[in-house]
């Protein structure tokens, strides 16, 4: 049986689309479509439960619309709007083409200090300024803000879904 640890989750379904049974896929990660997946997970009353897709197209950068196998109206399509969408963690390439990412990739990810200590996971990505901030959520609860720089990461497993940075210590305690 699957188990929240073996996904990681890369979006929402915000909304239906049209009568046919197509969702508004709102995502963090497009991996089901760098890999052509032939399924992803829905989160329906606590439980994973995989939807096969019988085709999607993108509508924008963080967004698709999306139609499963057997869901073929409006009717069926409505329970399903607010289910968070899950990809296995075992199907994420390990290989992947870091120049086409965008730093909202890398939401969900923990982020460790070095390789030894766990400052959080990233929660979102503050973009709206010139430099690119990942707010981290702490394991204490707290927030801190690291600046999304290359010269701070030292790699990415996107597989264990882990960023390794090296931040000085006195960036680190700005936020608190």
């Amino acid at each position: 049986m699957i188990t929240f640890d073996d996904v990681y989750k890369i979006g929402t379904l915000a909304r239906t689309h049209g009568v046919k049974g197509e969702l508004a896929f709102a995502f963090t990660d497009d991996v089901w479509d760098r890999i052509d997946a032939d399924y992803v997970f829905l989160c329906l009353d606590g439980l994973l439960v995989p939807f096969f897709f019988e085709e999607w197209r993108f509508r924008s950068e963080h967004t698709a619309l999306v139609k499963f196998e057997n869901i073929d109206d409006i009717h069926a399509a409505e329970p399903l709007v607010g289910a968070d969408v899950f990809f296995p963690k075992d199907l994420t390439p390990e290989d992947i083409d870091e120049e086409d990412l965008t730093w909202q990739h890398f939401i969900g990810f923990e982020v460790w200090q070095g390789d030894d200590t766990l400052l959080g996971t990233v929660a979102d990505v503050l973009d709206q300024t010139a430099n690119v901030l990942l707010d981290v959520a702490t394991p204490d609860g707290h927030s801190i803000l690291i600046p999304a720089h290359e010269d701070f990461v030292m790699k990415a497993d996107h597989r264990l879904r882990c960023l390794y940075v090296n931040v000085p210590e006195e960036l680190l305690t700005l936020n608190g």
